[in-house]
């Protein structure tokens, strides 16, 4: 039987900044542990045949040649909406399917806009339509139908659409 191919969000990685291990809480004790912490959650969730949109700040301060080898290392088909903290060697790494900075789309009959910052409103809001985003680390008071689908409110691994819509259900609980 042929498995289903799944379509992961996440965010807000930040491979390579020590600022990620200060500022966020994140709970690894050094920078190669924080990586490498990532790059394993993401690969026990993603397999090479899924997709995942990753909504920006995928690494700050490693060299080209080390983007390049955490990509190469990362499941699955890669798509980068750009983030504020996307350099250059982010952006031209090989690796990615598709490099932007706005994406919408359908995923599991749900219509996905994506960037890596949060909208006021967006294209089909009223219609149903998902807001996903980064940026934010989770700091940011949602609207409905907006989710911040980063690595800080969403956990290390890449998040399917089943786990973002219910994702506030079990904060609350």
């Amino acid at each position: 039987m042929e498995r289903r191919v799944t379509t992961f969000f996440t965010g807000d990685t930040h491979f390579g900044d020590q600022r990620a291990l200060r500022f966020d809480h994140r709970p690894y004790p050094d920078l190669a542990a924080h990586d490498a912490g990532l790059i394993a959650a993401w690969n026990a969730a993603v397999t090479p045949t899924d997709i995942v949109w990753h909504l920006g700040d995928f690494a700050l301060g490693p060299s080209g040649a080390r983007i390049r080898e955490i990509l190469d290392g990362l499941n699955g088909e890669k798509h980068l909406i750009i983030g504020n903290n996307d350099g250059p060697e982010t952006l031209t790494a090989p690796g990615w399917a598709s490099v932007r900075h706005y994406a919408e789309f359908a995923v599991e009959g749900r219509m996905v806009v994506l960037c890596h910052y949060a909208f006021r409103t967006w294209n089909g809001m009223s219609r149903g339509a998902l807001n996903l985003h980064g940026h934010s680390h989770g700091k940011l008071k949602p609207m409905p139908r907006q989710y911040d689908v980063g690595v800080d409110p969403m956990g290390p691994a890449p998040v399917a659409l089943p786990a973002i819509l219910t994702s506030r259900l079990r904060r609350k609980s």
